[in-house]
């Protein structure tokens, strides 16, 4: 659709609105993608890592499972003041100085040969890397309406997925590849996985604008027309507000108590203990189907994302078609808890247990999209500070799952040598955050704010 702007010098210029958006998507959302995979795939790769590191420094199921949660403690401490100073010092230098430190402390991870060592290490990677996603998002409503936000995150959270399908096979060939004399598989895996994080921190600095006006690849009358569009959608949402009824505008503490803003705090700590328990636990769930090499653990592995990864744009485009967010939430959550249940039901049935992690994959991510579209509209009439703090606030409490997840699956497997206890865990704490996405729905509508 064209549409008619004006030009610095005030003659009118047509604005085709959807090339803008597709020119600008094209160029940031691959990149940010790549990133992120990155960034993920540091994360969790120390579930790979569990198949050799375990066995070789002593570590029990739970010792692992607390190790390889302790990263969101570190997270969830330094999220919002990550997130804040992104605002205060740009988008391109303060994910520089993320990707710069937690590459570094990814490759430390080499030097692992103590529990003490090793949940150390995970809590500084979680500090080194906090503010990175919630940045990201907040980076992207400089850009982008809420119209656009579901498929705009959806393709850029697949990388969740991306980075199990392509990284499950390359950990799990690192690990058993003789590249660096003197390594350990998983140490060399940590090592040459860890690198790209702070290499990539100097492309940031090259090729990442803090926000439109920076863009050398917009002409002027596009920077202008992004501008507006996103500051006239804020101006509406504010006069929207339950928030503007006062001549004041909120404070970060009266944006963060929003009975909404808890209950969504709530439904992303339940779903993201399924996830982190999913994924971080996934490499050791399939092996224990059958004697694998960690080679055919990781192609296994990467089945069951590479179907959500596609499910994830799917749901993200429909939800942004219909403009509905809560159902596009409540029942991906849904198909995922039933299929955590079915894996466990399934027990001794290999194939049909692979289907079923696929399907308990595809509902957990399928919702991601419409829900991070939801959060800014929770947000928006507190003005930029708290869409940047809140972001951020959301992500790290709901991230505090990531500890909860996988040490849950990890005790319950040391108490009765079996996933199965711990996997019903995940699929319950599932079941309510997709109601709790209901009720914050439900909360929006009613103040008005969604």
């Amino acid at each position: 659709m064209a549409i008619s702007d004006a030009n610095p010098r005030g003659r009118a210029v047509d604005i085709d609105e959807n090339a803008v958006i597709r020119k600008v998507a094209i160029r940031l959302i691959p990149f940010l993608f790549f990133l992120y995979v990155i960034a993920y795939l540091d994360r969790v790769n120390v579930g790979f890592a569990k198949l050799q590191m375990g066995e070789a420094l002593g570590f029990s199921d739970a010792v692992y499972g607390a190790g390889a949660g302790i990263f969101f403690f570190g997270y969830f401490l330094f999220e919002v003041p990550s997130n804040l100073l992104l605002q205060r010092f740009g988008a391109r230098h303060w994910i520089m100085r993320i990707m710069l430190t937690w590459g570094i402390v990814a490759m430390c991870m080499m030097f692992v040969n103590s529990i003490t060592t090793f949940y150390v290490l995970r809590f500084l990677l979680g500090i080194a890397e906090a503010g990175f996603f919630p940045g990201i998002l907040l980076y992207l409503t400089f850009w982008f309406t809420a119209k656009e936000r579901a498929k705009v995150v959806a393709w850029f959270m697949t990388a969740n997925a991306v980075s199990f399908i392509f990284g499950g096979p390359i950990s799990g060939w690192l690990m058993t590849a003789k590249i660096i004399p003197g390594l350990a598989g998983w140490q060399q895996m940590f090592l040459l996985e860890g690198l790209p994080a702070f290499l990539m921190g100097f492309v940031v600095l090259w090729y990442l604008p803090n926000g439109p006006r920076d863009a050398k690849w917009l002409t002027e009358p596009e920077k202008d027309y992004i501008e507006a569009r996103v500051a006239e959608e804020a101006g509406a949402r504010s006069h929207d507000s339950k928030f503007s009824k006062s001549d004041n505008a909120p404070t970060l503490f009266q944006t963060f108590s929003q009975p909404a803003v808890i209950i969504l705090c709530l439904c992303f700590f339940c779903f993201v203990s399924g996830m982190y328990g999913f994924s971080l636990w996934i490499p050791q769930i399939v092996k224990s189907m059958g004697d694998m090499t960690p080679v055919q653990t990781g192609f296994l592995s990467a089945i069951p994302f590479l179907i959500s990864g596609t499910l994830m744009v799917v749901n993200g485009y429909h939800s942004d078609a219909t403009g509905e967010r809560p159902l596009h939430i409540f029942i991906p959550a849904l198909f995922g808890a039933m299929g955590l249940v079915a894996y466990a039901w399934l027990d001794g049935q290999e194939v049909w247990q692979l289907v079923a992690l696929s399907v308990a994959a595809s509902g957990m991510w399928a919702m991601l999209g419409p829900f991070w579209a939801m959060v800014p509209a929770v947000l928006r009439g507190g003005g930029s500070s708290a869409v940047a703090g809140g972001l951020a606030l959301i992500n790290s409490v709901g991230n505090l799952g990531g500890f909860l997840g996988p040490f849950a699956v990890g005790k319950v497997k040391d108490l009765t040598g079996s996933f199965a206890g711990g996997v019903y865990t995940l699929a319950t704490l599932v079941v309510i955050g997709a109601f709790l996405a209901l009720i914050a729905g439900r909360m929006m509508r009613r103040s008005e704010i969604a």
